[in-house]
């Protein structure tokens, strides 16, 4: 019996599915992984992306922060790809709970899926670090450097967890009591080092474990079912029933 197969099984088999997902779910989507060969972490810049996508860089280099940002993170033209999709089809036929993601693109929500718990924020939330005011992502890259306040000036931040920032509670919370009352959780296109999401994996109680991972990540996990094939061809072959 293939991989494929084994997971059908699985999903059949199971009422409260939750998927925990990280950046390799977009890049069906042409969303560069950040730690893949050809991500941004292997990219050259002036500074180290991490450095950049810090809270303290936020605050002493905004325009060099932004221009950063709109070259390598913004992907406003992004599609859900099959992933997303077949995820937002399982939650629509009951089968699948929740959706917790390490991706701010918001692309789940796109394909239709509803109840989803964004760990890193997401780039379609952005607000007035005074004011507090919301501004859409739209107001944000149309701004010529960087993007200002409309009503008191001071600069606008995206709601995405920036390195040196945590990560919010009541999210954390929400993921973590999913993930206890799951059945089957599937992980998919997350390398699993990256803490404190990464430690979330350890709440699943359940029997029925998947990982989908190119380069294998959580093999290692006891029991669980390990496909090494995009997340999108894996889970297109999936029957909803």
């Amino acid at each position: 019996m293939s991989g494929s197969d084994t997971l059908q099984e699985m999903i059949d088999g199971s009422r409260r599915i939750v998927f925990f997902g990280g950046a390799g779910v977009s890049t069906e989507s042409g969303i560069p992984d950040f730690r893949s060969q050809d991500g941004l972490y292997n990219q050259q810049y002036d500074y180290p992306p991490e450095m950049i996508l810090s809270r303290s860089f936020f605050e002493a280099e905004p325009f060099e922060f932004y221009r950063f940002y709109r070259d390598k993170v913004l992907a406003p033209d992004a599609q859900p790809n099959a992933a997303h999709l077949k995820l937002a089809e399982l939650e629509q036929a009951g089968k699948l709970s929740d959706v917790i993601t390490q991706n701010i693109d918001g692309l789940h929500q796109r394909a239709g899926s509803r109840r989803v718990w964004e760990l890193h924020g997401s780039v379609w939330r952005n607000h007035c670090t005074k004011c507090r005011k919301a501004f859409s992502l739209e107001y944000v890259m149309a701004a010529d450097m960087v993007p200002l306040c409309d009503v008191c000036g001071k600069i606008i931040e995206p709601d995405v967890v920036l390195y040196e920032d945590g990560l919010d509670p009541e999210i954390i919370s929400g993921a973590v009591a999913a993930i206890r009352a799951a059945d089957m959780l599937i992980i998919g296109g997350t390398s699993l080092v990256v803490y404190p999401a990464a430690g979330l994996v350890r709440h699943f109680t359940g029997s029925r474990l998947a990982v989908l991972n190119l380069d294998g990540a959580g093999s290692n996990l006891r029991g669980a079912l390990v496909i090494r094939e995009p997340i999108g061809k894996v889970l297109a072959q999936i029957v909803v029933r």
